[in-house]
């Protein structure tokens, strides 16, 4: 069976969404969302009707985002986080985002055709924090491949 990569990243906004502090990550959330759907290697993400996740709350605390999305690769997720023009929204996080104690990125290798739900990815953070990186949630600086994942021992 082959398998794309999923990837759950959550964030804490330093302020209600209509506000003024949050008016720049808003104005251009459209136009970053259309960048990864036109990314090479792109196949999912999680949105609503409007468009986008920020109005699906999976935690308790209101003020935590989140953003869920499926990749052909590692390294089409890569290029597009690091190497696109959403680099430049990455490097201003902290203009709208608090710095988390907790894992707020996991990466997994998910089967083609099965989509990842919120849950599954708040799973996969709280098993990041519980255990550590591995082949069942891991990140960018220590990924692991789809044998490594096949190898690995079911949960």
């Amino acid at each position: 069976m082959s398998h794309h990569l999923a990837q759950v990243n959550i964030a804490r906004i330093i302020a209600p969404l209509d506000s003024a502090q949050m008016a720049a990550f808003v104005n251009n959330l459209a136009e970053i969302n259309a960048l990864a759907e036109q990314a090479p290697g792109f196949v999912w993400r999680l949105q609503t009707a409007a468009g986008d996740a920020t109005a699906i709350q999976v935690y308790d605390d209101a003020r935590i985002i989140i953003n869920l999305s499926v990749w052909e690769s590692l390294a089409a997720l890569h290029r597009y986080t690091y190497h696109s023009t959403h680099a430049d929204f990455f490097r201003r996080r902290r203009e709208w985002f608090e710095k988390l104690e907790t894992p707020a990125l996991a990466l997994w290798w998910q089967p083609i055709g099965q989509l990842p739900t919120p849950r599954e990815a708040q799973a996969r953070l709280a098993y990041l924090q519980a255990h550590g990186v591995t082949p069942h949630a891991f990140t960018f600086k220590q990924a692991f491949t789809i044998a490594q994942m096949q190898a690995y021992p079911a949960l």
